[in-house]
């Protein structure tokens, strides 16, 4: 059973943007049915701001794939052709606050039709080049895709190709391929030194990030032992929760909010501060 977070939770029961913009300006399609995952994504565009002012898709797939789509479709709303170009398969999946390994691939079919639909738009064609070699055949997923995808993640395995490609998730036949297009890759070494740096979360994101570690990590342990705790606010990087239950007056109640304050501190990629009301 996959573990998903509430926001592909609520994006796969109630999904937004749902169907097909009328007289859409660009359409991009990805994948196929034979495959098991496909994503159309119909985009309408303001001609003398190049905005892109609606965004819907259909899909074909599963939870991860409906709600990757309807990510996709509330952020590059909004946004001109140039800045929702910039919009890698990370965001989508940072926007789901993550997605398991396995499913990482809906994040990347996501950004794929969005490519195709402005390259549509912008009339350009992306002719398949005669020397491509397609290296999984059961999903049709070429060395460039692999290539590209394993620099753009930072992958070295071939099971992580997998979870982004699903190339080498049927017959399994083209893992050795995989892992020679790999060994050519990182022929002077894996990937070293940070990766690429965090982008600054939003407001939203920052308080629903919270929400998931108080409400997942921190209540169910102290429910454990008949205390709670209840959010209260959070301003800026100052969150305010109130301690309910035995944790109240527990002589432990210190070492509780350092441990929250460790613990969003990781999550969150900035220093957090935990004050008990």
């Amino acid at each position: 059973m996959w573990e998903y977070t509430e926001k592909v939770k609520d994006l796969f029961l109630k999904p937004k943007n749902v169907g097909e913009v009328e007289n859409a300006d660009a359409v991009g399609e990805v994948g196929s049915l034979v495959c098991g995952d496909a994503l159309k994504l119909s985009l309408k565009v303001d001609k003398d701001t190049s905005r892109i002012t609606d965004a819907r898709f259909q899909t074909f797939g599963c939870a991860s794939a409906i709600a990757s789509s309807s990510a996709l479709t509330e952020l590059v709303k909004g946004k001109t052709l140039d800045e929702a170009a910039k919009i890698t398969n990370q965001d989508i999946a940072d926007y789901l606050g993550g997605l398991p390994d396995e499913k990482m691939h809906c994040s990347v079919m996501g950004r794929e039709a969005l490519e195709d639909a402005i390259r549509k738009y912008r009339g350009e064609t992306r002719a398949v080049k005669p020397s491509e070699n397609i290296v999984c055949k059961c999903f049709d997923v070429s060395e460039e895709k692999i290539r590209r995808v394993a620099l753009e993640n930072r992958l070295t395995t071939v099971d992580e190709i997998t979870h982004y490609t699903k190339a080498g998730g049927g017959c399994g036949l083209c893992k050795p391929d995989i892992e020679a297009i790999l060994k050519d890759l990182w022929a002077s070494g894996p990937p070293e030194g940070k990766p690429p740096e965090r982008k600054k979360l939003t407001n939203l994101r920052k308080i629903t990030l919270i929400q998931d570690v108080l409400e997942k990590e921190i209540r169910p342990r102290l429910q454990a032992d008949s205390g709670d705790i209840e959010l209260i606010d959070v301003d800026g990087n100052r969150v305010i929760v109130g301690l309910r239950g035995m944790c109240v007056d527990c002589p432990m109640g210190n070492s509780t909010i350092r441990g929250i304050e460790e613990r969003l501190t990781e999550v969150i990629g900035e220093e957090i501060q935990v004050v008990a009301e």
